[in-house]
């Protein structure tokens, strides 16, 4: 079983930036594409960023390239949601997932999810 811890979240205006981490309890972190989903009140959970397992790759949601950047370190089991230029419309609850097995920088098959961590931007 691998645990994913998330931090950093909480309440910034439109505009700033807020950095996410995602702790991972296993050694299993380095083989796995790691990333972010999010869910609003009355919404699906959505992808936001994936990073594949070396992060030589990462792909993005169009709502949000541009202003996120998703990057790992291997060596802390440890993987970064930088978000820049925040708007209201990104207000979520943020969820760390892995994709274990070298699996998609798309994250199409989560094997692990996060407790969840809100943020939220005030306009």
């Amino acid at each position: 079983q691998v645990q994913l811890v998330e931090s950093g979240g909480g309440l910034v205006q439109a505009g700033g930036s807020l950095r996410l981490d995602c702790a991972a309890s296993r050694r299993t972190f380095s083989t796995s594409s790691m990333g972010w989903f999010r869910q609003a009140p009355g919404k699906e959970r959505e992808f936001v960023a994936g990073i594949t397992w070396n992060g030589g790759n990462q792909y993005y949601a169009d709502s949000v390239k541009g202003r996120f950047t998703i990057l790992r370190d291997n060596a802390k089991n440890t993987v970064y949601l930088r978000m820049n230029s925040l708007k209201p419309e990104d207000t979520a609850v943020y969820y760390c997932a892995a994709d274990a097995k070298y699996g998609s920088v798309r994250l199409t098959n989560v094997d692990y999810w996060g407790q969840g961590i809100q943020v939220t931007v005030s306009s």
